[in-house]
């Protein structure tokens, strides 16, 4: 095997490669990526056996073959190369890298058994979405599953498509996220992706100027192509719980709030919080929003002007978990939705229904 490409075009791939190179395995091959010359394409492929990426690129072939080479290794040199021409040469695996003035060998490993994408478009199903629309789903939402890979759905996104809308959820058991956005596909359907796999595919969407993402899918898994870039990825099994019933069907407290204001009073509030509650305490009676915390150092209270309509309460909560829906937000003004100090608090916009927050509170 042996070509030439850019340095800079190189080094690009390699990033998005990363998201699937497997740092923890007793198999050494997936230490590495698969590099495949054919015509006057590299096709580059890296895979945790979870996520696998492929990645296409021209270059300038003299001979055809493939290798698996060591992803750091190899990613390390040709980052510190200028940006120029790199000779890359492959004899009985040993691998060699010219640049300018400079020249290295890696050795590699026989490519046969590496995971690769295969039946890529048989008998799968087809949606196309907004890059950006999805990426910001993605964003807005994935924080609130559980970070615990072992609790299973909890662990995932749900992504739902459904009457020409498209949402993404995420529960964690003490937080929910829905995202909700309008989405021209008739089919519906819904699956679920582990929490950890769409955050790297999201940093992805931000590597490429495509502006739509093709979803193909069946029920052994999901096929994404983006520009020249295929991922695929292994679907959470199961039922995702049915998120519907646990949203409140009214509120008799709705507090319409500056979401700037309220982020800062809490973010304040939560340095003199103390334990892995982060209790922090809202107060509120009739157009002030108070919040306090304490702890054997200190405490602290902030208050923050509102407009409420309904009765007058006061309301424990995890300050982090109220500040990890605020950071998302950009809206200026938000509405809290309540009902008892011992049912959840929703959050949803002034206006319209495009996103939907619960989080549930802390006995005080």
């Amino acid at each position: 095997m042996k070509f030439i490409c850019n340095q800079q075009d190189l080094v690009k791939k390699l990033n998005i490669l990363s998201k699937a190179v497997s740092i923890r395995t007793t198999i050494p091959t997936l230490k590495g990526i698969l590099m495949e010359v054919s015509g006057n394409n590299l096709k580059m492929t890296s895979s945790d056996m979870d996520i696998t990426i492929e990645t296409n690129m021209d270059v300038h072939v003299f001979e055809e073959g493939s290798v698996v080479i060591p992803y750091k290794l190899f990613n390390d040199l040709v980052r510190k190369l200028p940006n120029d021409d790199i000779e890359i040469n492959s004899v009985d695996n040993n691998v060699s890298i010219k640049c300018r003035n400079s020249s290295a060998s890696i050795i590699g490993m026989d490519g046969s058994e590496f995971p690769v994408i295969t039946n890529k478009e048989d008998n799968k199903e087809r949606i196309v979405l907004n890059k950006d629309v999805l990426s910001k789903m993605i964003k807005n939402t994935s924080f609130a599953a559980s970070l615990d890979q072992t609790k299973g759905v909890l662990s995932g996104v749900l992504i739902e498509i459904e009457n020409d809308y498209i949402k993404t959820v995420a529960i964690d058991g003490y937080r929910m996220a829905i995202n909700t956005e309008k989405a021209e596909n008739t089919k519906n359907e819904s699956f679920i992706i582990s929490s950890r796999l769409i955050n790297e595919i999201n940093k992805i969407f931000s590597e490429v100027e495509a502006e739509e993402i093709e979803f193909l899918y069946d029920d052994k898994g999901i096929l994404i192509i983006i520009e020249d870039v295929l991922i695929s990825l292994r679907l959470i099994a199961g039922e995702f719980i049915k998120y519907r019933d646990i949203i409140p069907k009214s509120s008799s407290i709705k507090i319409t709030v500056n979401k700037a204001e309220l982020i800062d009073a809490i973010e304040r509030a939560s340095i003199m919080t103390e334990g892995k509650n982060n209790l922090i305490k809202i107060s509120v009676k009739d157009s002030v929003l108070t919040v306090t915390s304490n702890s054997e150092e200190g405490g602290s209270v902030e208050d923050v002007l509102i407009q409420k309509e309904g009765e007058n309460i006061e309301i424990g909560f995890n300050a982090r978990y109220m500040i990890d829906v605020l950071k998302v937000l950009s809206d200026e003004n938000i509405v809290l939705n309540m009902n008892t100090p011992i049912t959840p608090c929703i959050i949803t916009p002034v206006q319209g229904d495009n996103y939907l927050y619960l989080v549930l509170p802390v006995r005080i």
